[in-house]
């Protein structure tokens, strides 16, 4: 593996990192520590004498502000690594396309969270628009995993994506996301909820929930594990499958076996989660375990509908420049 392949392996691995940390600004409740104001934190570019919340939601910053470098490092990297050379009739190298978009949706990260900062919806606030902008979030956030892990999968010497003739395939792994998004998007509201209604005991939390006169946040809260046991059904449903199909690689099936390990897991901490009434360590590893299944579905994708598996043909060789990163 290239050194820039391994790269962009780390800077995946970084991201995760910041996610799981922005998933602890938003449980403490310490997403107002740096007040309104954005980029700089209460009128400072270094806060004095910050509280507790301020130090939380100031590294929250920090540690963006370098997966932001990294990613646009890393596009940079991609593009200038394997760059065509005269009289090359390949095709671009398909890293390119995934790192460019990996580059845009780091950009449209940095918007929503300035965004989310500026028009206070942080911490408490209990509006509408703090659900809109929370789910906004967790979605690009999701595709940007997407883009840096079939990133790091091209540049590791991985085929491009071929979907024409892999209808079959295609229609068991969209089902598959399809399960994944209902967790994302109602997990993402279910959290939200936590953090601004707890409750202390599960009678309370449901008597909340189902109360005519909750809050909609509550209301959704109520489907989220209901959401997720559809979702698990139609991913595990999907990666069977792919595992009896033997036009999907070796690769493929095997980790379509790890993503059913890996959603199995996730059940079993969302029960263990809702039991212990959402501490933070059990969310943070809640969303771990969403992250690693989401990433582990986008690998298998790269495997089943790889140009390799779909042609059967011996995938075009793309020089990647070995550049000493880090």
């Amino acid at each position: 593996m290239s050194r820039i392949a391994r790269f962009a392996w780390a800077v995946l691995a970084g991201n995760v990192a910041v996610i799981l940390w922005g998933s602890f600004v938003r449980a403490t409740g310490s997403g107002a520590g740096c007040g309104g104001h954005w980029p700089t934190c209460n009128g400072d570019v270094v806060p004095r004498a910050p509280s507790i919340a301020t130090l939380i939601e100031l590294s929250h910053r920090a540690t963006s502000g370098l997966a932001f470098i990294a990613v646009m490092l890393l596009g940079v990297l991609v593009l200038v690594t394997t760059r065509e050379t005269t009289g090359d009739t390949r095709p671009p190298h398909p890293a390119r396309a995934t790192a460019v978009v990996a580059m845009a949706l780091m950009c449209g990260e940095v918007a929503i969270g300035a965004m989310i900062v500026l028009l206070g919806k942080v911490a408490l606030d209990p509006s509408l628009m703090h659900g809109v902008f929370t789910e906004l979030h967790a979605g690009n956030t999701f595709l940007l995993l997407a883009a840096l892990t079939l990133t790091a999968h091209h540049l590791g010497g991985a085929p491009r994506l071929r979907f024409e003739g892999r209808g079959p395939v295609v229609l068991s792994l969209g089902q598959a996301f399809a399960g994944l998004a209902l967790t994302v998007g109602s997990g993402a509201i279910a959290a939200l909820g936590d953090t601004l209604f707890p409750s202390h005991s599960l009678r309370e939390g449901f008597e909340q929930d189902l109360s005519p006169g909750a809050h909609m946040f509550l209301h959704l809260r109520t489907l989220h594990p209901l959401l997720a046991v559809v979702a698990f059904v139609l991913v595990i449903g999907a990666c069977t499958s792919l595992r009896a199909r033997d036009d999907v690689p070796a690769a493929g099936r095997t980790l379509a076996g790890w993503v059913m390990v890996a959603v199995s897991t996730q059940m079993v901490v969302g029960v263990m989660n809702l039991w212990l009434l959402v501490p933070i360590p059990t969310q943070m590893l809640h969303l771990a375990f969403a992250d690693v299944v989401f990433i582990l579905l986008v690998l298998t994708t790269g495997h089943a509908l790889g140009e390799t598996a779909a042609s059967g043909a011996t995938p075009s060789a793309h020089a990647v420049a070995t550049v000493p990163v880090g």
